[in-house]
């Protein structure tokens, strides 16, 4: 017997007449007495049962026993529901299904929650009875939105000629810049497995194998703190190219985008998209992944600054720091306790204080008015090209401080502001340093990964000006958030010698953590590089969603918990002493 010949969702008053069969879960019962209502939902969405005491009393019943998340499945002609009835909210609200035979096929507890879209859900709630979340549309939608987007992908890249080949997940651990989640062995005694933080390694070792073009829909995994964004497995999509420069990687991710949006969506991108130097976004933006949706750029005054007589300026630019400051267009209504909140914010990144010009009607008012002319007061609200009824904000310090200061109180003020951001605006952001140097360890490290080709003259800028070398890596940002970061890779076996050399690796180190990919590179290495891309990420904005738990069928919560199974979770002592562990 088959339980349905039609879904639910797709009933509409071209099928009218006809006799159908439907399964699904109740949505909602309505007892009229000799009438009886359902809404019965399946994947594709709801369509109204009509039970009839008069015509069909078994049938109806047994509908009286129908409560809401019981299984089902009946039959019935197809009619149009009567004028009043009609339900233009409801793809299926103009037509209703008069049931002739009915069969439960499952009972169901009262649920702890209504799978429905306007119910006030706690997320622990949700994420332990996550069977039921998902029967929301909303998540429904999010998931269903997820695998289009995948089919997109896998159609795209198979029509530019990438193979798919999955790599390892129980690999060796190399450093990949956060923490790796460990698998004892238990043939191997007290040695363990990593679970990959990206298919990298194995990526770069397919491009010296020669398949030139790669991808994989790859699961990655990350020991660190979580956020909204961020889980402790994610998804991405991870590509690799050989024979290729910075602008054919590029090119080819924007037409997947563009094809992407195109089917999901039905959104047409206007590639190519903008690009912008890292030095460039964190002067403007305070942020190497820029929202562009909107401006309030970031402005320099140093200069006008080092005129002014007050002793934060000239010690902080004496120092080699700077002050930049923002215009909030309107934020003239803000009172001092708004900006004593927006320094709290700034405070974060190590802004010591903000200083507010309020510009107003008959005059400007500001802190800094008790050190500045009159004439050097105008000077800067001329930098920013500010009206009566703007704010300004300053901040005096170092670039590292300023910039990401600046960056978290633009965002602050467009939230505050209200200011529009709609749409969607991609950008590149290329040529981020090689380099950066860790106060705690005293040593250089990767702002990539080590093998991230650098951009230099010689191999001796790697000991001389190592802090100065940019490098053909690049991320790409969606609304001010990054979605994926690439890099063309080395492909010289003595300058990726050169650089683990600055970044301060013995020769046995470097054997014992990436000696099989350093062997691998006497065999004949193409010019290669790639990127990887956040799919959970990715699926996240194109829902309109704030968490990429919303669009993952079973996340972890920020504690990296899964309240529905209940891991992480002990193991049994024999299991323990059998793979040679001990708990302290």
């Amino acid at each position: 017997m088959a339980y349905r010949d039609e879904w639910c969702g797709t009933l509409d008053e071209s099928s009218i007449g006809r006799r159908v069969r439907v399964a699904g879960w109740v949505q909602r019962r309505r007892d009229h007495g000799g009438l009886i209502f359902v809404d019965l939902r399946d994947r594709t969405g709801l369509v109204q049962l009509v039970f009839e005491a008069e015509d069909n009393p078994a049938v109806h019943s047994t509908a009286e026993d129908l409560r809401s998340e019981y299984v089902l499945w009946a039959s019935g002609a197809v009619v149009a529901r009567s004028p009043e009835r009609v339900n233009p909210n409801l793809a299926t609200g103009a037509v209703e299904i008069v049931v002739e035979e009915l069969e439960i096929l499952a009972a169901a507890e009262t649920p702890p929650f209504l799978p429905e879209d306007d119910q006030e859900v706690d997320e622990t709630l949700r994420l332990r009875y996550r069977y039921l979340d998902l029967r929301r549309p909303r998540m429904f939608h999010n998931l269903l939105l997820r695998h289009q987007v995948v089919q997109a992908v896998r159609q795209y890249l198979g029509d530019c000629g990438f193979v798919d080949v999955e790599t390892p997940i129980l690999c060796k651990s190399t450093p990949e810049g956060a923490r790796d989640f460990l698998v004892p062995s238990r043939l191997q005694a007290g040695e363990f497995y990593a679970l990959p933080q990206s298919p990298q390694l194995y990526k770069q070792l397919l491009m010296i194998a020669g398949f030139e073009r790669y991808y994989q829909i790859a699961r990655a995994f990350r020991d660190e703190d979580l956020r909204a964004d961020r889980q402790p497995e994610h998804t991405q999509i991870d590509i690799e190219m050989s024979f290729v420069d910075e602008a054919d990687i590029q090119d080819m991710v924007e037409g997947m985008f563009s094809a992407v949006f195109l089917d999901a969506l039905g959104v047409e991108l206007q590639p190519p998209f903008p690009r912008l130097s890292y030095r460039e976004a964190m002067a403007r933006y305070g942020s190497d992944k820029p929202d562009l949706r909107f401006g309030m750029e970031i402005v320099d005054v140093s200069d006008v600054a080092s005129g002014i007589g007050f002793r934060l300026f000239a010690d902080k630019i004496s120092m080699g720091g700077v002050v930049r400051g923002i215009r909030a267009e309107g934020g003239g209504r803000f009172s001092r306790k708004d900006v004593d909140d927006l320094a709290a914010q700034a405070a974060v990144f190590g802004a010591q204080g903000l200083l507010p010009i309020w510009v107003e009607q008959e005059a400007v008012r500001s802190p800094l008015q008790k050190f500045a002319t009159p004439e050097q007061m105008q000077a800067l609200i001329g930098c920013f090209q500010a009206q009566v009824g703007d704010l300004i904000l300053l901040v005096a310090g170092s670039i590292e401080v300023v910039e990401p200061s600046l960056g978290a109180l633009r965002l602050a003020l467009a939230t505050r502001l209200g200011v529009e951001r709609t749409g969607w605006s991609f950008a590149w952001v290329v040529d981020f340093p090689m380099f950066e140097y860790d106060e705690r360890e005293k040593r250089l490290k990767a702002q990539h990964h080590p093998f991230t080709k650098p951009r230099l003259d010689s191999l001796e800028d790697l000991k001389e000006r190592p802090l100065e070398l940019g490098t053909y890596a690049y991320d790409l940002v969606l609304n001010g958030v990054e979605l994926g970061s690439g890099s063309l890779r080395i492909s010289d076996p003595q300058l990726q010698e050169a650089v683990f050399s600055a970044l301060g690796l013995e020769e046995e180190e470097i054997g014992l953590k990436f000696g099989f990919l350093v062997e691998a590179m006497d065999y004949g290495v193409p010019p290669h590089g790639g990127i990887g891309l956040g799919l959970d990420r990715m699926v996240m904005l194109m829902a309109g969603e704030s968490s990429i738990r919303d669009v993952i069928a079973f996340p972890k919560t920020q504690s990296g918990s899964c309240p529905l199974t209940g891991a992480p979770s002990e193991v049994p002592v024999d299991q323990l002493r059998e793979l040679r562990i001990r708990t302290l």
